[in-house]
C-alpha cells in the first residue's frame, strides 16, 4: 500500500522545524504498526523561489519507508507512506492530522505490487519471467 498525503493548513512551527521533523519520522513508524530500521534524515531547503523553503525527510521501515516534505509558507505538506505491509489508513490520517494541525487533507491509496498479494500469482510470474530469461540466453 502507499497512502499518498496532501496536508493544508498546518501549523507553520512544525513545518519549517527540522526537528519537528526528525521527531515525527522517528515517532510515526510506531504510532503506525511499522518497524522503523534506520535513523531519519532531514533536510533543510531554501531555494531560489521563498516559496519553496521547506524540511524534507525520510526514514526506512522494514516496511519500506515513510517520506515528508514541508512548504511552510503555504502552510502545507505531502507525506507518503509506503509499505509492503497493509496498514490502517484512517489511523495514519488521524494520526497526521493530529501532529501537523492539518485543516485539510487529501489522500490516495495506490495498491503496488498486486501481482505478489497471491502466492500462486507470484509464482506463475516467476516462472514467466524466468521462461523469458532462458530464451534469451
Amino acid at each position: 500500500m502507499h497512502l499518498v498525503i496532501d496536508g493544508y493548513g498546518a501549523d507553520v512551527a512544525i513545518l519549517e522545524s527540522p526537528d519537528a521533523i526528525y521527531r515525527f519520522l522517528d515517532e510515526y513508524p510506531d504510532a503506525i504498526g511499522m518497524t522503523k530500521i534506520t535513523p531519519p534524515h532531514v533536510f533543510v531547503y531554501a531555494g531560489q523561489n521563498p516559496q519553496d523553503v521547506g524540511v524534507s525527510g525520510f526514514v526506512l521501515i522494514a516496511e519500506s519507508h515513510i517520506s515528508v516534505h514541508t512548504f511552510p509558507r503555504r502552510g502545507y505538506v505531502n507525506i507518503d507512506v509506503f509499505s509492503c505491509k497493509e496498514f490502517d489508513t484512517g489511523r495514519a490520517l488521524a494520526e497526521l492530522r493530529d501532529r501537523f494541525g492539518l485543516q485539510q487533507v487529501r489522500s490516495w491509496t495506490l495498491e503496488r505490487g498486486l501481482e505478489y498479494s497471491d502466492p500462486a500469482v507470484a509464482l506463475r510470474e516467476m516462472d514467466s519471467e524466468r521462461a523469458a530469461l532462458v530464451q534469451r540466453t
